[in-house]
């Protein structure tokens, strides 16, 4: 059940101007569900993604990488799920590529015009025919408002989509924000997400949507954890479309630009967040802030150790207080010269150790009444420095294993 997560109403999600999506059910693993969706975009859009850092990469990945590299514009995403596409060798990109091939045809663009992306079971085959014959299907069910609908066809273990939007005054223009994401397990992206789409109408040179995309999954996707496995089809991408009429951006310096770009971290910081509180079999939303550091690189190293512990995160799970295991994360996590009498370890306001041992004042009770809660802060201070950073994570639970066990039956 999912920690704390609501799910936007259709009319809740604005539609970006110059971006259309057509949602359809291909086949594609299992009958009789949304499975293939298809964005198409104006031209003249600016385009912007980070992928997965796990070398065994998936085709529709690596087939992303060359279409951005190309520099031609993208006119469409086509995103199916069911099946990965992933440690599927040449076969996987002849199978990709004919995917982008036959959607470049019904559209009357280029296959380089074409990003495609996959997520499901690794190591099958790409139905191609079955996505093939589904495009024109997708196609013909475009609109501008189908993100929710969108939303729900890229799931695969998610127990609820995730979908948000965001609307902001810029140069006394409405600009609108609207994203999605998908994922709930295998989830320590190292760069993204497992899927995730962010939008707006905004007008914002081509130039800066590289480094753009890239920061916004530092400020969000690269900050959550739920099992620790970096999946091999992760892939963020970040759209402008140039239709609300603000003076387009070429730099991020003025106060437009920082307010634009603020409410851009918000909505990837919220979806990157949603996919955490939908972690398989999660019960407990779990921020771990460390503060203290010589650099924020050494504050995610601690935060993320603490993170991807299974014995932190089924204590949490069971609600007890066995606070040693954190402790114990923060001396492992690889900082070879920390001095451990300077260690402080709060959950929530309760301090829990002072000078590396336990608070004269902590009282197991009062550990266990904050572990109890569904929403939990996991503060460390280092006394290193000055630098901070946080990650966000889930307990650990019985229905993890079983999800997992269960996939692919």
């Amino acid at each position: 059940m999912a920690v704390h997560l609501s799910v936007a109403r259709p009319e809740e999600l604005h539609a970006i101007a110059g971006l259309h999506i057509g949602v359809t059910e291909a086949g594609v693993r299992k009958a009789n569900r949304k499975d293939l969706t298809v964005m198409t975009l104006d031209e003249g859009t600016s385009v912007g993604a980070v992928f997965t850092q796990n070398r065994f990469c998936a085709a529709p990945v690596q087939l992303c990488k060359q279409h951005l590299a190309a520099g031609m514009g993208i006119r469409a995403l086509v995103i199916n799920t069911g099946v990965a596409n992933a440690g599927t060798g040449q076969d996987g990109l002849n199978h990709a590529f004919a995917v982008c091939s036959a959607l470049a045809e019904e559209l009357g663009v280029q296959p380089q015009h074409i990003l495609p992306f996959s997520t499901g079971v690794i190591m099958e085959p790409l139905p191609v025919q079955r996505i093939v014959a589904g495009l024109p299907k997708a196609l013909a069910a475009r609109a501008q408002d189908n993100w929710s609908l969108a939303s729900q066809a890229i799931m695969t273990t998610d127990t609820l989509p995730k979908a948000i939007s965001r609307q902001l005054q810029i140069d006394g223009r409405t600009v609108t924000i609207t994203g999605i994401s998908k994922g709930a397990g295998m989830i320590r992206p190292n760069m993204a997400t497992m899927l995730g789409f962010l939008a707006t109408d905004a007008a914002i040179d081509q130039s800066l949507m590289h480094a753009l995309a890239h920061e916004l999954a530092e400020a969000s996707f690269n900050r959550i954890s739920i099992d620790g496995d970096t999946s091999t089809n992760d892939s963020f991408v970040v759209m402008a479309t140039d239709k609300a009429g603000n003076t387009p951006l070429t730099n991020w310096q003025s106060p437009a630009a920082t307010m634009l770009k603020q409410g851009l971290i918000e909505v990837a910081s919220w979806l990157a967040q949603a996919i955490v509180r939908d972690g398989e079999g999660a019960t407990k939303f779990i921020t771990v802030r460390v503060e203290g550091g010589r650099h924020a690189a050494e504050c995610r190293q601690v935060a993320y150790t603490i993170a991807h512990s299974p014995l932190v995160k089924t204590a949490f799970f069971a609600s007890d207080p066995n606070l040693g295991r954190i402790l114990a994360a923060v001396g492992y996590a690889g900082v070879a010269d920390l001095d451990q009498s300077l260690i402080e370890l709060f959950l929530d306001d309760v301090h829990v150790a002072t000078h590396g041992g336990r608070h004269p004042d902590y009282r197991e009770e009062d550990g266990q009444r904050i572990m109890k809660q569904d929403e939990i802060t996991v503060r460390v201070l280092l006394g290193r420095g000055q630098a901070h950073d946080q990650v966000w994570t889930c307990d650990l639970s019985h229905e993890y294993v079983t999800i997992n066990a269960d996939y692919r039956s």
